[in-house]
């Protein structure tokens, strides 16, 4: 059912709103997937924090101007899905690289994050991306390591001198 302007226009402000705000998009054709098989993507994406929309590719050229994904206009081309990472960078691209592997008819086409067109192939190493969970966890053992390096070496001189007396003690012992 063809959309009029009104609805055009709604789509392409709700798509350039989602693109503002979003870390990275990744755009997989989806030729082949059954009705199902997309309600499934859809669903694995609203539980992941991903924005997942089948747009027209004119009116994702439109809704992406004045964004850091003005670089995809071009790249747009065949029927696509697209999907905004809203909550952390890899997560579209996690969401397409799992949903592939099972559905190979799901066939990722570009990515894209900070500015830049990537192509598909960097779509395994978009996935690896920690999550806001995961980097703060990694920046605290970070953080705490100097200090704990620095307790051991202030409890070192006293533990050699226990090993010390207790290994005198033990010779004593045995004599």
């Amino acid at each position: 059912m063809p959309l009029n302007l009104e609805q055009k226009k709604a789509v392409v402000a709700e798509v350039a709103e989602v693109a503002a705000n979003a870390y990275s998009a990744v755009a997989a054709q989806y030729r082949g997937l059954t009705v199902g098989e997309m309600t499934e993507l859809r669903q694995k994406a609203r539980e992941s924090g991903v924005y997942l929309r089948v747009v027209k590719n004119t009116l994702v050229r439109k809704a992406v101007e004045s964004t850091e994904f003005e670089c995809i206009q071009d790249a747009l081309e065949g029927p696509l899905v697209m999907a905004f990472s809203m909550e952390d960078p890899g997560s579209a691209a996690r969401l397409v690289k799992e949903f592939s592997k099972d559905h190979e008819k799901l066939e990722t086409k570009f990515v894209s994050i900070s500015g830049q067109l990537l192509d598909a192939s960097e779509l395994g190493r978009l996935s690896k991306l920690p999550t806001k969970d995961q980097a703060i966890s990694m920046l605290m053992t970070v953080m705490k390591e100097p200090s704990v390096k620095f307790v051991r070496t202030l409890a070192a001189p006293h533990a050699k001198l226990v090993r010390t007396v207790d290994a005198v003690r033990v010779q004593k012992q045995a004599a």
